[in-house]
């Protein structure tokens, strides 16, 4: 089969790859039909290098048709239309019961590299499609078929008829917004601010809208993404267009700030010379001007919920002026099954969240190299591309 192979940094390619094949009784095949490029595979592309191997197939935000399952999996069958949630999780263990499938203790990669990873000593969450030797290097979904461990609960059955972008955010998109949303606690009729206008900070800001707020802020340099979370009723920031965010949000809430803050950039933020000089020179390992420039923004009392990823050490972080303003701080990788129940019935005939117009790109597998590209450099209005195998 052809699949998206890691080769280096900044260097895929389309290769020749072994079929998958059934290996366990808990496992399924998928005939993947769209696969998208996530903002997080961008970290892969060219952060996150020292962690992945020459020959990992990435990605994870596959939907695609049931081809086999083995003996233990009975919720789905052959010929199902199914979306496949980024994290691998086993749907019994204790932290599954408890609904922290970003958790799960049956699929957490237990080896040395996870354990000397974690800078608290305590290892890495559950096996991730896709995503790295610190997240169990299950081979990802940017192929034409995917081996799906745990598919006696992961997959989730989604109806014929409406395209694949309708669900297919399923997978990763809409519960890590839903998750983010909810962490943030926007009281009734509050004010949110959204640091990164990508697809997880697009697809907050509208389910922070049906979930009852009353203004959503959101920053961005980006014209297009700009011009598209307007469209859905955000006031938007151009942060290369003012000398100061803060300063500019405090003046659009009475002097406060925002009731709430969302990171949805994560390492990947720009905007900070002396960021980058740190990064660069590894006194600091990941940009932070959003995650910073969130914390300033926020009222007292509010919360800060950070769905970006991080993966190292931030020098000085404020955390004596967080707990002078009271600030809560919620974070993590999304339990996506958690929020299924919720999200499924929203995509229906209404479409209330816009699903179908988040994609800006839809390109054949062969072209995930110019996929990424473009992605990365934020060339040609890109915010989404979905890949067809």
């Amino acid at each position: 089969m052809r699949a998206v192979v890691w080769h280096g940094r900044e260097d895929v390619r389309v290769d020749n790859v072994p079929d998958p094949i059934i290996q366990e009784p808990t496992d399924a095949i998928i005939r993947v039909t769209s696969t998208a490029i996530c903002g997080s595979d961008l970290h892969l592309y060219s952060k996150l290098y020292p962690v992945m191997r020459e020959g990992d197939i990435i990605g994870h935000e596959p939907i695609g048709i049931v081809e086999e399952v083995g003996r233990d999996v009975t919720h789905i069958s052959l010929g199902d239309r199914v979306v496949i949630p980024f994290n691998i999780s086993c749907g019994h263990c204790y932290f599954c019961n408890e609904e922290l499938y970003s958790q799960c203790e049956n699929t957490r990669d237990r080896g040395k590299l996870p354990q000397a990873a974690s800078l608290l000593g305590r290892g890495k969450g559950a096996s991730l499609f896709g995503y790295t030797h610190l997240y169990g290097a299950v081979p990802g979904g940017q192929a034409e078929y995917l081996r799906v461990p745990q598919a006696h609960f992961g997959p989730v059955k989604v109806p014929e008829g409406p395209p694949d972008e309708r669900f297919l955010y399923l997978s990763d998109v809409l519960p890590t917004s839903w998750q983010a949303v909810d962490y943030a606690d926007v009281p009734e009729g509050g004010t949110l601010g959204v640091w990164g206008l990508g697809a997880i900070g697009q697809m907050c800001a509208r389910i922070a809208y049906h979930l009852g707020a009353g203004r959503v802020i959101g920053v961005d340099n980006v014209p297009e993404r700009l011009a598209l979370a307007s469209k859905y009723g955000v006031e938007t920031i151009d942060f290369s267009a003012v000398d100061d965010v803060k300063m500019l949000v405090l003046e659009m809430t009475a002097g406060r700030g925002v009731d709430a803050a969302i990171d949805a950039v994560g390492m990947e933020a720009s905007g900070s010379l002396v960021g980058s000089i740190l990064q660069t020179t590894k006194v600091q390992l990941d940009k932070a001007t959003a995650l910073r420039e969130c914390m300033a923004s926020i009222r007292r009392g509010g919360t800060l919920s950070i769905s970006g990823v991080y993966a190292g050490q931030i020098q000085m972080f404020e955390l004596g002026d967080l707990f002078d303003m009271q600030i809560q701080v919620r974070m993590g990788q999304a339990n996506v099954r958690k929020w299924v129940d919720d999200i499924l019935p929203l995509l229906g005939d209404d479409d209330p969240l816009g699903t179908e117009d988040l994609a800006t790109h839809e390109m054949p597998l062969e072209d995930a190299p110019l996929g990424y590209e473009i992605f990365q450099k934020k060339q040609d209005g890109v915010i989404k591309c979905v890949l067809k195998p």
